[in-house]
């Protein structure tokens, strides 16, 4: 379990100085019993609300597989199911490491632009992700999402989205995500291929399609 407290022993530091990872999660089981534990963050919906299929992705920002997907398949996806109205999606933060976490704060913080700030991230993966100085490049491609230096080291250090985030991880794990992209349809775990044609095989009989 995620706790505040255990959280502030493992939280990121000074962002213009991260270059190494937080511990893993399995560290977990030094947290206090008695702590009280964070919430999971509010889901942010791509699509119709009033959609006939739920999609919901637990992913990490570093995540090469997850990149794949959402470089590809997932944009076929967004155009032919998301944005016709038959199915709406939802991106679940799972941080792999402690790169992934900053850049899921960072979508955090200007929510109303969440999915552009992941598809940037996504797109440019090789550009920060195993960059000698990924969080100089991190920085260059948040200034193209409108934050200032300022608001860079703000929202990067934001305690209580960062526990927010741990916690939607923790939620993931409690689901049976044991790897990322995990994709659920309707709530049903997808263990298909993630291609376009895998999804229409699953997609297309719940919206007769």
């Amino acid at each position: 379990m995620i706790t505040r407290r255990h959280f502030a022993a493992m939280s990121l530091a000074l962002p213009f100085a991260a270059t190494s990872f937080l511990p893993a999660f399995a560290q977990d089981s030094a947290a206090s019993a008695d702590a009280t534990p964070a919430e999971p963050l509010a889901d942010i919906v791509m699509g119709s609300e009033d959609a006939p299929v739920t999609i919901v992705e637990y992913a990490s920002m570093t995540c090469p597989h997850c990149a794949a997907f959402h470089n590809g398949p997932f944009k076929e996806l967004k155009s032919e199911y998301i944005d016709t109205g038959k199915v709406k999606f939802v991106l679940r933060e799972f941080p792999l490491d402690r790169l992934a976490l900053a850049v899921a704060v960072l979508a955090r913080c200007k929510s109303d632009k969440y999915y552009d700030i992941v598809d940037l991230y996504f797109e440019n993966q090789q550009v920060w992700a195993t960059n000698d100085d990924p969080v100089g490049k991190m920085f260059a491609l948040a200034q193209q999402a409108g934050f200032s230096r300022d608001e860079f080291g703000e929202c990067i250090n934001d305690r209580a989205v960062q526990e927010g985030i741990y916690a939607n991880r923790a939620r993931g794990e409690a689901e049976g995500v044991t790897g990322t992209p995990t994709l659920y349809i309707d709530g049903e775990k997808y263990e298909g291929a993630r291609s376009i044609e895998g999804l229409r095989e699953v997609l297309d009989p719940k919206v007769g399609g």
